[in-house]
């Protein structure tokens, strides 16, 4: 299966700071929590990425990804502290080269959990068959991108941030790799969906036979 793997190199943080620029923030960040838990982990990817290529300084994304969006002086001194916060921890767990935030490491932990007991507890039917139709694709990202350590669906979300920033960089993908990029992204859209029930007090996805 082939895949294209995009090697992370200084220059891509121009596209990433484009991108920023014109689309993402603060309050973007908070919504996707709330609704698509997946989109906010590959958010949130890029946003490490991006503080990393501003060197942790707060002056300068305040100046070149703050105030060119938000107007309202409060919401900017709102968005500032954000920012700040996030960059005092990715500072103070050792975060400077790579490594994710710990709110993420939580999320994805409790995804994990969720794969688990839907694969191996309540033996979801749906579930197995999307794992089945993604797993030669997994493994063969995993085997490219040296991702040997880590779990399937931090696999999965590392492939779908790769596909991310391949199209960033105008990357074309071919249409092989993007039916292999598909069947991740549907592993994650399932377990997206049953995180938001489980969220809100629905474990009828727990029951055997649902």
């Amino acid at each position: 299966m082939a895949l294209e793997v995009c090697h992370r190199r200084n220059n891509k943080t121009h596209f990433l700071f484009n991108h920023f620029q014109t689309i993402y923030y603060m309050f973007v960040a908070q919504q996707k929590e709330q609704n698509n838990i997946a989109e906010y982990i590959i958010y949130m990817y890029q946003l490490e990425d991006l503080i990393r290529a501003y060197k942790f300084d707060i002056d300068t994304i305040r100046e070149k990804i703050i105030q060119p969006q938000v107007k309202s002086a409060s919401l900017e001194a709102e968005a500032v502290k954000w920012y700040d916060a996030i960059i005092s921890e990715m500072k103070s767990r050792g975060l400077e080269r790579k490594g994710h935030l710990h709110r993420i490491g939580e999320i994805i932990t409790e995804l994990i959990y969720l794969h688990n007991t839907l694969k191996d507890v309540v033996e979801d039917q749906k579930y197995l068959d999307l794992l089945n139709a993604a797993e030669e694709n997994i493994e063969a990202f995993r085997e490219k991108s040296d991702l040997k350590e880590l779990h399937l669906v931090e696999v999965c979300f590392q492939a779908l941030y790769m596909k991310l920033l391949l199209k960033l960089q105008g990357k074309e993908i071919s249409a092989e790799s993007e039916n292999a990029f598909d069947t991740m992204r549907i592993v994650l859209a399932y377990l997206t969906k049953g995180y938001h029930q489980m969220k809100k007090g629905d474990m009828s996805m727990f029951e055997k036979g649902v």
